[in-house]
């Protein structure tokens, strides 16, 4: 049996929970970067939304009538666990689901509707399809660490790799990496040094840029992922994204929710 690396007891409210969680995952973890032509690619053991989205799935679909249950995570060197009380709620094993086609059955719709008007998850689809895609994208994904879910009529458990276990990355591999799939493309550098121009605070810009990296110009974001992500409070995260809708940067996004926002280039006056 082999014991996990670390543990930790927390209570309070489940955005405590969820934010404790969060951390302790971070605080565990390690990231790896590989250098490029003009910038560098990190690499962490985790992928955070993956861990962001599990621990929300744990909290809001747990069984809470199961008396001194908990949500608990554990982690090991290869991977680490996410485990909640109660099976999924519509009685099915998610082990014999497929994962890219599984309806959204809510245990408890009153926890499921804050945390939706607080952005923390949308109020319809699966977060499952999240944990695996953010998977999918990492540059260090290999297909044996694709994410893994059971759950039996007691429990449920998400398994998340480390992306970084047992690898090392030598020059070569790392040119042929580059020239294979490169990261940072002109239009990425150009929108990022259109952040870094405005008028704003370093530590702002700084975040600004951490937001484009994370969700990019396909991805909805709200004012919970700039809090979640720099750990400001709701009135700087709003303050941000008005400097970014000023700028033209980011627009709304309907039919995800209210208070979602998307990057956008700018577009050139003739």
């Amino acid at each position: 049996m082999v014991d996990a690396l670390d543990s930790a007891e927390y209570s309070g409210s489940l955005i405590i929970l969820l934010n404790e969680g969060v951390g302790f995952v971070k605080r565990n973890m390690k990231t790896r970067w590989k250098k490029t032509a003009n910038s560098r690619i990190e690499m962490p053991d985790y992928c955070e939304r993956s861990v962001f989205e599990a621990l929300v799935n744990a909290l809001i679909h747990r069984d809470y009538t199961v008396l001194g249950s908990e949500v608990h995570i554990d982690i090991y060197d290869d991977r680490l666990t996410i485990h909640s009380p109660g099976g999924m709620a519509d009685g099915t094993r998610i082990q014999e689901r497929d994962i890219s086609n599984v309806s959204s059955t809510r245990r408890n719709p009153v926890l499921a509707d804050i945390f939706g008007r607080l952005g923390y998850m949308e109020r319809q689809g699966s977060g499952f399809k999240k944990i695996t895609e953010t998977y999918y994208a990492a540059h260090n994904y290999r297909e044996e660490l694709e994410p893994k879910f059971y759950s039996d009529a007691s429990s449920f458990q998400v398994t998340l790799y480390n992306l970084n276990y047992g690898q090392t990355i030598g020059f070569n591999e790392n040119q042929l990496f580059e020239e294979q799939k490169p990261v940072v493309s002109d239009e990425n550098q150009l929108f990022e040094s259109l952040l870094l121009s405005l008028k704003a605070k370093k530590a702002t810009k700084e975040a600004m840029v951490t937001l484009y990296r994370q969700f990019g110009f396909d991805t909805a974001f709200a004012r919970a992922d700039i809090m979640r992500l720099t750990g400001v409070t709701s009135s700087p995260a709003g303050a941000l994204i008005d400097k970014l809708k000023a700028a033209g940067l980011v627009e709304p996004v309907t039919g995800q929710g209210k208070g979602k926002y998307q990057f956008v280039m700018p577009i050139e006056e003739n």
